[in-house]
């Protein structure tokens, strides 16, 4: 309906947020394992998907979507594995092409966004850092 409308607007539409690593290997559970997709995924800071937001919102309008994305691209697979091992969750994490994401297909590129997207600028060990430095206290 938005994009349909005469009213000028801007949507944007990130990419999955590091934040969520965790509900994705729940999600993803299998028995003591997580199977997830091989599939590439560029996840960002929240604190990056704010800032993304202000500066469209303060934008003139694009009358379309703006897309954001975080500044690496990892394997699905890989990337909660990372963040389980960094809060010391020993799940085994399974690569799995027929896994899907959240019960829907996926392809390799599904869940990275296009070439002309903003990237945010935290990257996933800094934002690791500092969510187990907190984690921890």
């Amino acid at each position: 309906m938005i994009k349909e409308s005469s009213v000028p607007s801007s949507i944007v539409r990130a990419t999955q947020f590091f934040e969520f690593f965790k509900g994705i290997a729940d999600a993803s559970r299998d028995g003591e394992s997580v199977r997830l997709a091989p599939v590439l995924i560029q996840p960002m800071a929240a604190d990056d998907v704010a800032t993304a937001v202000a500066q469209v919102v303060v934008g003139a309008p694009v009358s379309g979507i703006v897309e954001v994305g975080g500044p690496q691209q990892f394997r699905l697979n890989d990337f909660v594995l990372q963040g389980l091992r960094a809060h010391h969750d020993r799940r085994v994490v399974v690569a799995d092409p027929a896994a899907g994401y959240f019960g829907v297909e996926v392809d390799e590129r599904t869940l990275v966004p296009g070439k002309d997207a903003l990237l945010g600028e935290t990257n996933f060990e800094t934002w690791l850092l500092r969510s187990t430095a907190v984690a921890f206290r």
